[in-house]
Formats: structure tokens, sequence, C-alpha cells
């Protein structure tokens, strides 16, 4: 009977979030309430649910924190000069043009949020490939495939699904998979060289006067002309950040916290702009946070009513030994497909728990199979999906067909999916 409500509960969450009938914060909580009641643990649903949020809770803080520092050192253009000097080094070059965006979309991508590091890095190159008369659908093919890289940290929205969904710390999934993300952004940087390649033998390398005096390489130009001492302690400040984030000194949260609280002391030493520049971030991780929180509760009735064992146990009596086995695998090569069937939400808290509950049966660290799933749904596979809004700002930006954008980036990003997945096999991240 439990299994049977769980499968109900899921589809009915699904249902309501694929077609849009209720939000997904919304449907968390209403579809657990009713299956709480329906299950007959009336009593118990109140507890269920507050455990299921402080489970969540450290997830939550280190997205608020983490948000704040990368949108204040987006504000105070800790970029800006980088990006700057990146757009003088390519001069008319199609190869360099092409590795440029890759790169300032992984410096970009830091701040974790995928619209806005694809309004930035096309913003940044787009009058390039007009003036060099380059195909702009390798412009969307290569921010793509470094957003979708750089989608994976922590604060990008699909590691923090994963660590809510499965109810394991945000370090367990992240570390073990920083490796794999080099691997991945090699890639994309080998990727870029080919399709560079392509363009520089059908264009040839041009003299760039022709565009170094648009507005954009003036505006280039000038924010790279010299840089502050303000610029020089929030990089060393960042690098210090990552460099202890990696050492585990201390908790991620308390991390992001402490470094935020000295980046808005120095960058901002009144009070009256402190306050302004959080309430300028607030959309930012309001949303994300309530869903977290809410997903504790849906979670939390999920797991403490039953429902996720007895479906756990029904799957596992259906899915041969030998499968059984290879489940990170399987998850890891099907991660792209699926985002085309299942929203972020949809994916992670709706199929995710149950995979890592049967692969729990088959003696399959649940960790496992949320790293198998962000080395491609909702990562390096979310510009091709049709369900992540984030993919109609990349097209609209860059002007391209979205059928011709899947058709021309789908082989890139499966072949990230295929690297990341080999490195992590061979790194003992996920078991084959």
């Amino acid at each position: 009977m439990l299994s049977f409500l769980g499968f109900l509960m899921i589809a009915t969450f699904l249902f309501l979030v694929i077609t849009k009938r209720l939000s997904v914060v919304v449907a968390f909580v209403l579809v657990a309430v009713v299956f709480a009641l329906i299950s007959g643990f009336s009593q118990e649903m109140g507890q269920m649910m507050m455990d299921g949020i402080i489970t969540v809770t450290p997830t939550a803080i280190m997205i608020v924190f983490a948000i704040l520092y990368f949108g204040l050192m987006i504000d105070v253009g800790l970029f800006d000069p980088i990006v700057a000097r990146i757009l003088r080094l390519v001069k008319g070059d199609p190869l360099k043009v092409v590795l440029a965006t890759a790169i300032i979309t992984i410096v970009v991508g830091l701040d974790g949020d995928g619209s806005s590091t694809f309004m930035i890095t096309v913003s940044a190159m787009l009058p390039l490939y007009k003036r060099l008369g380059m195909n702009r659908l390798i412009l969307a093919c290569v921010v793509s495939l470094a957003a979708g890289i750089m989608n994976i940290i922590p604060w990008g929205g699909p590691l923090v699904r994963a660590a809510a969904s499965l109810q394991v710390e945000v370090y367990d999934l992240f570390i073990p998979l920083i490796p794999i993300m080099i691997a991945g952004l090699i890639w994309t940087l080998f990727s870029a060289y080919i399709l560079g390649m392509k363009e520089r033998k059908r264009l040839g390398i041009i003299e760039p006067e022709a565009f170094m005096e648009s507005p954009e390489m003036a505006a280039a130009a000038e924010a790279g002309k010299g840089v502050s001492k303000m610029f020089w302690f929030n990089l060393s400040l960042t690098l210090v950040l990552m460099t202890m984030l990696v050492m585990q000194v201390l908790p991620i949260q308390i991390l992001f916290a402490v470094a935020f609280a000295i980046a808005l002391l120095v960058n901002y030493p009144k009070p009256k702009d402190q306050q302004a520049m959080i309430l300028s971030h607030a959309n930012n991780f309001v949303l994300i946070s309530t869903l977290v929180f809410t997903a504790g509760i849906f979670t939390g009735v999920f797991s403490g009513t039953g429902m996720m064992d007895a479906m756990a146990a029904t799957i596992v009596s259906v899915i041969p030994e030998w499968l059984g086995a290879h489940l990170p695998l399987v998850v890891a090569l099907t991660s792209i497909p699926l985002g085309f069937v299942f929203s972020p939400d949809a994916y992670y808290f709706g199929i995710l728990p149950i995979i890592s509950q049967t692969a729990a049966s088959f003696g399959i660290d649940p960790v496992e199979i949320g790293r198998a799933a962000l080395l491609g749904h909702s990562t390096v596979g979310f510009p091709l999906s049709p369900l992540v809004p984030a993919t109609f700002v990349l097209i609209g930006l860059v002007g391209v067909d979205f059928g011709d954008h899947q058709k021309f980036l789908f082989k890139w990003a499966y072949g990230s999916c295929i690297v990341m997945t080999i490195a992590a096999i061979l790194l003992g991240v996920i078991s084959f």
C-alpha cells in the first residue's frame, strides 16, 4: 500500500509541475500534506516535515551566502578586467575568439546563474562573431558547454537539488566532482579548439581594425586599462575562499558567510549601502532557498512515511541483478536524454530519490547516484532542454533557431557527459 501511495505521490507531483498546474513550491507543500493525511500519518506529519526542513537548512544557508558573494563580486567589477584583457588578446583570429568564449564563460559562470552567465558572455562576444562573420551556433554551443560544466558548482542549482533530495552533505557530492569538472572543462576547451580551427580555415585571420573600433571593444579596452587595489583585494579574497573550500577548512556555509561579510564591509563600508546591495540580489536567493525548504517538507514526508523504502523494494524486485550493479553508469548516460522529459525539479526531487534508494538495495551509496545525475541533467544538458527557461535566454541573445541549436550542440554536450563519466569511473567517483 505504501509503495502504491509513493508512486502516486510522485506521479501527482510530476503531473502538477510538468503541466504547470502549480508552481514547484506550492506542489511540494500541498502534495506532501495531502499524502501524509491519506497514508494515515496526520499526527506525525508535522515532525516529519520539520525533520526534512532541518536536513536541508545547511544547503539553503550555503545558497544564500554564495549567491550574495558572487553577486557582490560581479557588482564591483571583479571579472571586468579579466574579460577585457581576454578580448584584447583575440585580435581577428576566429580560433582565439572561440577559445576566449569558453574561458570567459568559465570565469563568469562562477556566479552559478545560467541566465546571467549567458547575458554577460554573449554581450561581450557577440559583436566579435558578427564582425568576423562567424557562425553564431558556435557561440551558443561553446557558451552552453562551459556554462553547463560550471553549473555543477554547489550554488548553481542542480547540486543543491541533489543534496536536498538525497539528504546528503554538499561536500560529499561536490568535492569528488572537482577533478571531474576539470576533465569536463578540458573537453570544453578541446571542443572550442576544434570549432575555432574550422572557423579559422573558413574565414582566415582577419585584420582586427575593423572590429576594435566598435563601442563594445572600446568599452572593453576602457575596462581593462588598469585595476584598482580593491580589485586585487577582491581577487585575493576569492582565491583564498576557493582554496579553503576545496581544503574543507570550515563548513562551506561558514566559509561563504565569512567571506561575504568581509567583502561587504570592505566594498560597501556604509550600512545603508550594505543593505541596498543585499536587497538588490534578494530575488536570486529567496526563490531557490524557498524551493530548498519546501523540498525538505516533501522529502521529509516521502521518507518519513516509509513510502520511499517501499517503492525501492518494489523496483528492486523487478530490476535484474546485473543491471542493478551498474545503476550509476545508467544514471550518468541517461541524464541528458531525461532532461528533455523532466525539469530539474521533477528529476531531482521526483525521480532521483527513488533511483538512489533502489541503488542502496544493490549496495551502492546513494551519493554516487547523485554524482552520476550531475554529470548531465541540468548541467551540461540544461542548454538543450526546452524545460529550462535559461535555454531560451541564450538562443534569444545569440539569435539562432532552437532546433538548429539543439542539433549543433547535442553531440558536443553528450561528449562532455561521456568524458566526465569515464573520468568519474576511473577516479572512483562513481562505481561501474
